[in-house]
């Protein structure tokens, strides 16, 4: 069984959600979730929160925020256990972040160090 990442990208950071929504987007989120523990499939996540990002660019100049110049910005991840890419694409689809209007999942094989990609 392989490790995958399932990045959730918002298609606007800068969009904030009311108290009561985002209660709502957190319980739906731990439900999902815990869908997945019941298989045992669930390795690890978190969220990013967007207030406390940096951007090192490669002429190593820092900006604030979670983004270079695209407004798009990642919210968290969880990671998977699955038997295929496939499979952890259809926990991907029962994500809450997608019911966000452009928001995606990235689905992302995780590297085992042993030359196999």
């Amino acid at each position: 069984m392989e490790q995958y990442a399932l990045i959730m990208r918002h298609e606007d950071g800068s969009k904030i959600a009311s108290p009561e929504q985002m209660q709502v987007w957190m319980k739906q989120t731990m439900d999902w979730i815990g869908g997945i523990a019941a298989q045992n499939k669930f390795v690890s996540g978190t969220g990013l929160p967007f207030d406390e990002a940096r951007v090192v660019q490669s002429s190593k100049m820092v900006t604030n925020g979670p983004f270079g110049e695209i407004k798009e910005t990642i919210g968290g991840f969880i990671i998977v256990k699955a038997e295929s890419i496939d499979e952890a694409v259809e926990f991907a689809k029962g994500c809450p972040v997608l019911q966000g209007e452009g928001n995606t999942m990235e689905v992302r094989k995780i590297a085992t160090g042993d030359g196999v990609h």
